[in-house]
């Protein structure tokens, strides 16, 4: 064989093993990653799940924290509640207890007229008493005298003396209560409503408001009873009578 063909032949022969001694391509490569790159990837991962979880148990930290507050929150309002409930249903019954009292007596003094000194219409105001004194002298057989038979013509005649005074309003309302009491409902009603029509300034209108209603339903009046209460929890809600008027209407 001639020296220059043997030559190529070395060549190519040396030229084929650079051939199959190449690296691997750059997509191979990405294909199989080596076992440092999978247990850095753990690694990683490994801590974002303990960072999410040290981020869920903080925040549920604060939502008992939260829950807490809004318990004790919760348990003051409702102690409030229960103690104005408390105020609220005391005043009920003082009030209550002022119409059972004067009811009872009156009703003993019906059974013991003996107890009872009558008193005649003539003498219900003498001619030198001034206003004052003839409201209070009113006043006094129902607060002090428990004679309520006798108070009756003593207002009608302080009506009738001092047509202008301050205590008109009182003492109509007096006179619907006494009138009320003997179950004289026509005439009570009379006096009620002239507390209420007349005088809107007087702090008894509230009251007589009440006494309506409750007039009103005893004569089987339902819509004037429903709608004199509403009117009086409209104009005077935070007062006695107009609770007393709630409980009223739930009733009827």
């Amino acid at each position: 064989m001639k020296p220059n063909t043997i030559l190529a032949a070395l060549m190519l022969l040396s030229g084929s093993t650079q051939v199959w001694a190449a690296p691997a391509p750059v997509s191979e490569a990405a294909n199989n990653p080596s076992p440092g790159s999978i247990e850095q990837r753990i690694e990683q991962l490994e801590r974002m799940m303990k960072t999410r979880n040290l981020l869920q148990i903080e925040l549920q930290q604060q939502l008992n924290l939260l829950q807490d507050e809004v318990s004790q929150v919760r348990g003051v309002t409702e102690e409030q509640s229960y103690k104005l409930e408390k105020v609220l249903q005391r005043q009920r019954e003082l009030y209550q207890e002022i119409e059972n009292r004067v009811s009872k007596v009156y009703e003993q003094s019906n059974t013991a007229p003996a107890a009872v000194s009558p008193v005649d219409a003539s003498q219900a105001l003498s001619n030198d008493l001034s206003e004052n004194e003839a409201y209070d002298r009113a006043v006094a057989l129902i607060m002090q005298d428990k004679r309520y038979d006798a108070a009756i013509p003593e207002f009608q005649s302080f009506l009738t003396t001092f047509p202008n005074s301050v205590y008109i309003p009182n003492a109509h309302y007096w006179l619907g209560q006494l009138l009320s009491i003997k179950n004289d409902d026509n005439n009570a009603l009379v006096h009620f409503k002239k507390v209420v029509e007349q005088f809107p300034d007087s702090n008894k209108r509230p009251d007589a408001m009440l006494k309506l209603g409750a007039l009103y339903e005893k004569l089987e009046k339902t819509d004037l009873a429903k709608q004199i209460l509403n009117t009086l929890i409209s104009e005077y809600p935070s007062t006695t009578a107009a609770k007393l008027a709630t409980e009223r209407l739930a009733k009827i």
